[in-house]
């Protein structure tokens, strides 16, 4: 299952984003991760969630990216949820490619039984439909 906070630049999905993560880890069985540009946010996270800062790692396109998702899943089989804030920024990706990306994150989540909360600086005109069927927040 892929859910999708979408919203300009500066309307609060990190905020929301955040309080979703942090209410969702109190009723966790399994592990949960939040892949960010950064380490910011970190003191804003619950203890108990593994914070990866993708900037630390080479990645420099869509499919890169998509590979990285799958070495961390494939490093966990308790994890049930992914996070993955900046979600344009953190997956170099260009705006064609995000179709592309949604059908392989949809593939990956169906197989490993586990969630994406993606937040993403477009608003729901400019996403594709595959993508606006995933909006659970417009801001």
């Amino acid at each position: 299952m892929i859910e999708i906070i979408a919203g300009e630049k500066g309307k609060g999905k990190t905020k929301h984003l955040l309080d979703k993560v942090n209410e969702e880890v109190k009723s966790a069985n399994g592990s949960i991760v939040y892949l960010d540009k950064s380490h910011k946010h970190m003191y804003e996270l619950s203890n108990k969630v593994r914070l990866i800062n993708v900037k630390d790692y080479p990645i420099n396109n869509c499919d890169e990216f998509l590979g990285f998702i799958c070495g961390v899943v494939s490093q966990d089989n308790d994890l049930e949820s992914m996070y993955l804030d900046s979600f344009l920024t953190i997956s170099c990706m260009k705006d064609e490619e995000i179709r592309h990306a949604i059908e392989k994150l949809d593939v990956i989540s169906e197989t490993y039984n586990m969630k994406f909360v993606l937040s993403v600086s477009k608003s729901e005109q400019e996403l594709p439909d595959c993508a606006k069927a995933k909006i659970i927040l417009s801001l």
